[in-house]
């Protein structure tokens, strides 16, 4: 079994202070294979490594900013990786700089190899997922490049794609998107967000996601949910607007 954890580390805020606990975090937990988004300084991801030595395969790139604000940390060697950029899609937003794509990693491990997708998808500003958004043929966009990708893979092959897709669970451009890839909804059913409640936004949905393919079956569980750090102020904030999710993983017959 390997245990797999996704967080949206929440590029902004306390940014230092939250990384380092993140680290810190990460040093702690057994985690085999850890994707964060949102690490968008390299410093930031040079910060982690540093404090979470228990993960000495590590994938990033990037001079100025980390590309699509992805780092993958695996206890096990990674054999391959590489960024797929996304395509430059209209509407015409700030967030165009983060240069979102997904990261696409090779492990080597106990159970055999095994590869990981790690991807963090454009927000939809207008909180409104239906197909006619002008933000769902971003997201179409964007999983078009994805799956361009996954179709290269070998299809009896073990796949996790994992990340902050920005699109709820029961959204038709995601269903869509996992009905043509042959993916599977670790965490169907589940109607808890993963995203933190606030007054503004009291009944957020689930945006993180642990889809699977080929011969590999995940028990998943929301984490992350109370764990805060004390800042030189003296204030306590949380590590991030997100959950994490903990995915145990583990190999299926044929």
């Amino acid at each position: 079994m390997l245990r797999l954890l996704t967080l949206n580390a929440l590029f902004k805020g306390d940014v230092r202070p939250r990384m380092a606990a993140i680290g810190a975090m990460l040093q702690e937990r057994a985690y085999d294979v850890v994707c964060l988004q949102e690490v968008m300084a390299p410093g930031s991801a040079r910060l982690i490594a540093r404090l979470a030595p228990a993960y000495p395969h590590r994938r990033h790139s990037g001079a100025t900013l980390v590309k699509g604000g992805l780092m993958l940390l695996s206890r096990w060697p990674i054999t391959a990786a590489r960024f797929v950029r996304f395509p430059l899609t209209r509407p015409v937003r700030p967030e165009l700089l983060m240069r979102k794509g997904a990261q696409l990693a090779v492990l080597d491990t106990p159970d055999g190899r095994l590869t990981v997708v790690n991807t963090h998808l454009s927000a939809n500003r207008d909180d409104d997922w239906a197909p006619q958004n002008r933000y769902s043929a971003v997201a179409r966009a964007e999983l078009a490049r994805l799956g361009r990708e996954l179709s290269a893979l070998a299809p009896d092959a073990p796949v996790v794609v994992t990340g902050d897709m920005n699109l709820p669970r029961e959204s038709a451009v995601l269903t869509g998107f996992l009905a043509a890839q042959g993916l599977r909804d670790a965490m169907a059913g589940d109607t808890r967000p993963t995203y933190r409640p606030i007054p503004q936004w009291p009944d957020p949905p689930a945006f993180d996601h642990v889809l699977l393919r080929g011969p590999v079956a995940a028990t998943c569980r929301l984490t992350l949910e109370d764990d805060m750090t004390t800042l030189g102020d003296g204030r306590r904030v949380y590590l991030s607007d997100h959950y994490g999710i903990e995915a145990d993983l583990s190999t299926v017959a044929a």
